[in-house]
């Protein structure tokens, strides 16, 4: 049997594994299986909690993140709460302060007096190649996606690609459609999270997101964090903001190119079960 806690981060949901103690491995169809609403559990992602690195004592554990597709991507910030918030509840660590490490970030999360969790997502990066897009760099880029829309976007890694489109009806804006088509793109090698976002005022942006492997989803921590950033860049947001998704609310502080991005938002427990599962 396979025992699993299914947690949401503002609707983005999610099915966490505590690897820590028994090794888990599985491959892309079976975690696939797993993600389906229908024939599984259901999620957007899956999250395994595992040891920390052998080569960094300063990481208090390892995370996996894999798609509703069955690929593991690199980032997920809403996950990242409900992994500091399973491992205070089940006992894993006494710490208000974790570090984390993906394939391709370390990450720091706080658990605050409210009930939220803060996490350090990193520098935002803008340079092409850390994306990765096939593109000089620019402040916003222009491109006609398969469709024949011609679009305008900022982009920006977060640990995980981000495209950012300014919509003025969030209601109205072409998510399939055009967050399809620049997903698959050739510019974006990797896939790309697809953010359409309307600026409200320099304190509040509201947003839904694409992202790779899930569709669109109630809330993305990592897209909320690199429309920010790219919002900032554009000179649309302030240092402070709150971003609306379809979701709930989270809190961004951004200092600006150069300088670490932080996020605080709820994570939630929704129940404890367990599964059939041939290791």
């Amino acid at each position: 049997m396979l025992k699993f806690s299914k947690m949401h981060g503002l609707g983005n949901d999610f099915i966490v594994i505590d690897a820590t103690r028994r090794p888990f491995a599985a491959d892309g169809s079976r975690l696939a299986a797993l993600a389906d609403r229908h024939f599984g559990i259901g999620c957007d992602q899956i999250l395994v909690i595992d040891p920390p690195p052998a080569d960094d004592s300063s990481v208090d554990f390892g995370y996996r993140i894999y798609n509703a597709d069955g690929g593991e991507v690199g980032q997920c910030g809403n996950g990242v709460r409900c992994l500091a918030r399973y491992a205070s509840d089940h006992g894993l660590s006494d710490k208000a302060k974790l570090r984390v490490r993906t394939r391709s970030a370390t990450m720091e999360t706080e658990l605050l007096a409210d009930g939220r969790v803060r996490v350090d997502m990193g520098v935002p990066r803008f340079d092409p190649p850390d994306i990765p897009l096939r593109a000089a760099r620019a402040v916003r880029y222009t491109a006609t996606v398969a469709e024949g829309d011609t679009v305008t976007f900022g982009a920006v890694s977060m640990g995980n690609p981000h495209a950012v489109l300014e919509v003025g009806d969030l209601a109205a804006a072409p998510i399939e459609r055009v967050g399809g088509a620049l997903q698959r793109d050739p510019l974006f090698p990797a896939g790309v999270n697809v953010g359409f976002a309307r600026f409200v005022d320099p304190t509040h942006m509201e947003l839904r997101v694409l992202e790779r492997g899930a569709g669109e989803t109630l809330a993305c921590g990592s897209g909320a964090c690199g429309a920010a950033a790219v919002g900032r860049l554009w000179g649309r947001l302030g240092p402070h903001c709150r971003v609306t998704l379809r979701g709930g609310n989270l809190d961004i502080d951004w200092a600006g190119e150069g300088h670490t991005l932080y996020m605080s938002g709820p994570a939630t427990t929704v129940f404890e079960g367990s599964i059939e599962w041939q290791s």
